[in-house]
C-alpha cells in the first residue's frame, strides 16, 4: 500500500511534465487566493482524510491508506486529469507531500539502516519519475531554484523528485548516511571540512599509448612499498579528528593499491573512545587502475559507503599533440543524504568542469554540497565553476595538491584549494570564497607534508 501512494505521486507528475509548457508552471507559481479555496473544497469533498480542517493537511499513517481512501483518492484524479485541471493536479501532488511528511522522515530513518535505497515508487521505468525523502539543508533556501527554473521540482518540499530525462544514461544509487555518523550535526548545525594537497611527490608515470585511432595516457604506480605513503594519509586523518573535522577530503591521483586496506585496518584498530572523534567520512585520494580513477568512501568505522569514478576524462597536450585520459565510464553517481545536510555529490577533477554533467547532477538531485577531489596544473576553471553552484545554493570544496605543479606554471598555484560557499545577504562578500593559500617550500621543492585547511559550512 505504501508503494501506492508514490506511485501516484509518480502518475500525476509524470503527466503534468509532460502535459505542461514552462510558463505554466510561472503561472502556477503565482495562483490566486481564491483558486486555492476552490482546490482545498474539492480536495476535501472528495477525500476528507487529507485535511485536519479547512486549510490544515493532515499527517498521514499507514494506518490511513485504506482502501476506501485509495478508492476516493483515484476518483479524484479520474476527474482531475480527464478535465485537463492542471492547477488542481499540482495542488493535490503538493497536498500530498504534505501530508507525507512525517512518513517519510521515517522512511528516512530506514532508509539509514540499508547499505544504500532504491526509490520509493515502483513505476519509475514507466513514469519517468524517481521519488526519494528530501532531506532538509541548513543553507538551502526553501524556495531554491523557483526563480532561476520553471519545473514541477519547485513545488516539493518533502519529496525529492527526479527526472530520468535530465539523469540521461547516468546510474544513480542513494546512501542516505547512517545515523552514527554526524551525530553532532543537530546541535552544531555546522559541518567543519578538512582538505589536503597531500603531497609534492608525483610517484607515478604517465603511460602514452594508441588505441582505434586515439591517443591516451594511463597513469603507472612507481613504488614498490606505499607504507610511508599509508602512514602520511592516516597522519592527516587523526589531525583532522584532533582539530574535531566532520569530512576530510584528499586530492586526486595519489592514491595506491595498498591504501584502502591500510586505513580500513587502522580505523577497525581504534578503541570506540577514540573512533568517535575521527572524520565522519573520509574520502580518500582516488587511484587509478584498469581504466578506472576511483574514490573510497569510507565512515569513521572502517567501513566502505562505496566508490566513485570519475566519468570525463582529462585531455592533456604534451607539445601540441593531445592525450585522453583512458578512463571507462562506469556511469554511476553516488549521492549521499543527510537531514540538515542535504545531498552531497563527489565529482573528481574534469567531472567538476564537465558542465553538462555537473549541471545534470545539480538539477536532478538538487545537489547541497559538491565536493572535487582534483590533480589540475591550474584552477581558474574551477573558480569559474563556483559561480555555477553558488546559483543553486550549493556549496564547494575543491581541493587540489601540489604534486600537480609544474615549471612555469607556479602563478596557477597561488591556492591549494578553495571553498565556495553560499552566505547571508548581509555578509560581507570577502566570506563566500575561502581560499587555501599553497606553502611556499611548494615551489622549492621543499614539502614538509603538514598542509591540512578547515572551512565550516554553516546555515544561512
Amino acid at each position: 500500500m505504501m508503494n501506492s501512494i508514490y506511485n501516484i505521486v509518480s502518475d500525476l507528475c509524470s503527466f503534468v511534465i509532460k502535459s505542461c509548457s514552462e510558463d505554466f508552471f510561472v503561472k502556477y507559481s503565482c495562483i490566486s487566493e481564491s483558486e486555492k479555496k476552490r482546490i482545498n473544497m474539492l480536495v476535501r469533498s472528495h477525500v476528507g482524510g487529507l485535511f485536519l480542517s479547512e486549510n490544515q493537511v493532515a499527517q498521514l499513517s499507514e494506518e490511513d491508506f485504506t482502501e476506501d481512501f485509495f478508492a476516493e483518492l483515484k476518483k479524484l484524479i479520474e476527474d482531475l486529469t480527464s478535465k485537463n485541471d492542471f492547477f488542481a493536479i499540482v495542488a493535490l501532488v503538493q497536498i500530498l507531500d504534505e501530508s507525507l511528511a512525517s512518513l517519510l522522515k521515517v522512511k528516512i530513518a530506514e532508509f539509514q539502516e540499508d547499505d544504500f535505497s532504491v526509490v520509493l515508487n515502483t513505476n519509475r521505468e514507466t513514469t519517468g519519475i524517481g521519488l526519494l525523502p528530501r532531506c532538509s539543508c541548513i543553507w538551502e533556501r526553501k524556495h531554491r531554484l523557483s526563480h532561476s527554473y520553471n519545473r514541477m521540482d519547485n513545488f516539493l518540499f518533502n519529496m525529492l523528485l527526479m527526472e530520468n530525462s535530465i539523469l540521461g544514461e547516468l546510474i544513480d544509487k542513494h546512501f542516505f548516511i547512517k545515523s552514527n555518523l554526524f551525530t553532532d550535526f543537530s546541535k552544531k548545525k555546522a559541518l567543519k571540512i578538512a582538505a589536503t594537497p597531500l603531497r609534492l611527490e608525483r610517484e607515478f608515470d604517465v603511460q602514452p599509448y594508441d588505441e582505434d585511432k586515439v591517443q591516451y595516457f594511463k597513469i603507472s604506480y612507481t613504488k614498490d612499498s606505499f607504507k610511508s605513503d599509508n602512514e602520511l594519509i592516516w597522519s592527516k586523518i587523526i589531525t583532522a579528528a584532533q582539530n574535531k573535522s566532520d569530512i576530510i577530503v584528499f586530492p586526486e591521483m595519489l592514491g595506491n593499491p595498498d591504501m584502502v586496506g591500510f586505513i580500513t585496518r587502522k580505523l577497525k584498530e581504534l578503541s570506540p573512545g577514540e573512533r568517535e572523534s575521527i572524520p565522519s567520512l573520509i574520502i580518500l585520494p582516488s587511484f587509478w587502475e584498469k581504466n578506472r580513477n576511483t574514490v573510497t568512501i569510507l565512515d569513521k568505522y572502517g567501513e566502505l559507503i562505496c566508490r566513485q569514478s570519475k566519468q570525463n576524462p582529462f585531455r592533456v597536450e604534451q607539445n601540441g599533440t593531445g592525450y585522453l585520459e583512458g578512463i571507462l565510464s562506469s556511469l554511476v553517481v553516488n549521492i549521499f543524504h543527510f537531514e540538515g545536510i542535504g545531498r552531497i555529490a563527489i565529482l573528481i577533477c574534469k567531472d567538476f568542469l564537465t558542465t553538462k554533467y555537473m549541471e545534470q547532477l545539480m538539477r536532478c538531485f538538487k545537489l547541497t554540497l559538491i565536493i572535487v577531489p582534483s590533480f589540475s596544473t591550474g584552477s581558474y576553471d574551477f573558480r569559474q565553476s563556483f559561480d555555477l553552484c553558488a546559483h543553486d545554493d550549493c556549496n564547494v570544496v575543491w581541493i587540489n595538491t601540489c604534486a600537480a605543479l609544474e615549471k612555469g606554471k607556479e602563478s596557477n598555484f597561488k591556492n591549494i584549494g578553495y571553498v565556495r560557499k553560499r552566505i547571508s545577504r548581509n555578509d560581507d562578500e570577502a566570506q563566500r570564497l575561502s581560499r587555501m593559500p599553497i606553502c611556499e617550500g611548494a615551489f622549492s621543492g621543499r614539502c614538509v607534508h603538514d598542509c591540512l585547511y578547515y572551512e565550516t559550512i554553516s546555515g544561512v
